[in-house]
């Protein structure tokens, strides 16, 4: 066995502030969106072809016991295992036939076998099913060579639950296994949160849509309106509006006003900086919103912020299409957990090592889209984050499974180094 000891302490600087005034550590800033965002109200009754995706709102509870009946587990004989006494073969005649869906109306007579198939009712009277492998003869008589052990190959009533039992818990996202479980449990409607409603403004004056024609000398694509189109295509969200806005304090103003007026979420990018042409802040502020954050210690993403506009939340994402990503994933996904009540709202970090050395400029927690290559000799996970790139690069993105945390004092990291680990969503 590999021990493999838990990062404590200033490990990737996720818990270290950077000395500017302001700023935050990731785990601030994940602890201040924890302490202002609640879940929604209101919940919606769903069947389990609409839940796919959904947060459950209340527990999936046995409607009868799990199962509801003792039954054979596999096509073959029932007996009791009384009735082979001495030493085998033993010779039994079959004296029932028992069908899955049909219910059983008569017991075992002493002494003798009855042929039963997979989920079929057990016959009062018999203790065991043996598989019609192991049997010879047949059908108006079986002849066994082995003695089958007790209860063998039978499912009883209630084994996995019994009625009024918890089968999935509240706060969980529903998958194909929760709808499983949930048919299983005799429900066909699920009672999940209502869709979360989210608004999109990306800001930017020098931003065209992607296959516009007669792009202009000074025009950029605007990779982050199909990228967060695309994330926020979720069956729990309500995208409300998508607006690309100019670079304008006054056409910023208005998009947000907007916005906020039927959203739960209002995310934009861009204008979070501290630029002239950076007017997202002092919109919000004249807007009388309230910043719970703007800033954290990380890099890519320095500039994220996040508050308040009246009765929405805002979570102000940089315009460099890596940042932007980066601190959706790190902040946003938290946001949209804590609002539709997620059980585990903030993603799992776990540790891999290194493929590579690298070497980087210390100063903040650097985080960097990264490949899970292998295995290494001790049986943990290896990855390769690769160089450094700038932030309105995305091309990276393309081939990793998550991303590595780089502690924050570390120049140099040796290939082997333990460092964090968060996968990213791969829908």
């Amino acid at each position: 066995m590999t021990y493999v000891q838990t990062i404590t302490g200033l490990a990737c600087g996720c818990d270290a502030a950077d000395p500017s005034a302001g700023i935050v550590s990731i785990d601030e800033a994940l602890d201040r969106i924890a302490a202002h965002v609640a879940p929604v109200s209101g919940t919606v009754r769903v069947g389990l072809a609409e839940a796919r995706g959904r947060v459950l709102a209340e527990p999936v509870l046995a409607l009868s016991d799990m199962p509801r009946f003792d039954h054979a587990a596999m096509d073959g004989y029932a007996l009791r295992r009384s009735d082979l006494a001495g030493p085998g073969p033993w010779r039994l005649p079959v004296a029932l036939r028992c069908a899955a869906g049909e219910a059983a109306v008569s017991p075992l007579p002493p002494g003798s076998a009855a042929r039963i198939f997979t989920g079929a009712p057990l016959p009062a009277g018999a203790d065991c099913v043996v598989m019609q492998e192991e049997i010879d003869g047949g059908p108006r008589q079986i002849v066994l060579h082995r003695r089958p052990a007790a209860h063998e190959n039978i499912r009883f009533r209630a084994e996995e639950r019994r009625q009024g039992g918890e089968i999935v818990a509240a706060g969980l996202p529903v998958s194909p296994r929760a709808i499983a479980a949930a048919a299983a449990s005799g429900h066909a409607h699920l009672v999940v949160r209502r869709r979360l409603r989210v608004a999109l403004l990306v800001s930017g004056s020098e931003v065209a849509a992607p296959g516009r024609q007669g792009l202009g000398a000074a025009d950029i694509w605007d990779v982050n309106t199909p990228m967060l189109r695309a994330m926020l295509a979720r069956p729990d969200i309500d995208l409300v509006a998508v607006e690309t806005v100019p670079d304008s304090p006054g056409g910023i103003r208005a998009a947000l006003e907007r916005a906020s007026r039927g959203a739960d979420l209002v995310i934009t990018t861009g204008g979070v900086s501290v630029g002239e042409e950076d007017h997202l802040r002092g919109a919000v502020r004249a807007l009388d919103g309230r910043e719970v954050f703007a800033g954290v210690a990380i890099k890519p993403g320095k500039p994220v912020a996040f508050g308040r506009l009246d009765r929405a939340l805002w979570l102000g994402l940089p315009g460099n299409p890596q940042s932007a990503f980066v601190t959706w994933t790190l902040f946003g996904e938290a946001i949209l957990g804590h609002l539709s009540g997620l059980a585990a709202p903030v993603g799992t970090r776990r540790h891999v090592v290194l493929a590579h050395p690298l070497h980087r400029k210390p100063g903040r927690c650097e985080i960097r889209a990264a490949a899970l290559v292998g295995i290494d000799g001790h049986g943990r996970e290896t990855a390769d984050c690769g160089e450094a790139v700038h932030s309105g690069q995305v091309g990276a993105l393309c081939a990793s499974d998550g991303l590595v945390f780089l502690p924050a004092d570390a120049d140099h990291l040796p290939q082997g180094a333990l460092v964090e680990f968060l996968p990213l969503r791969m829908t």
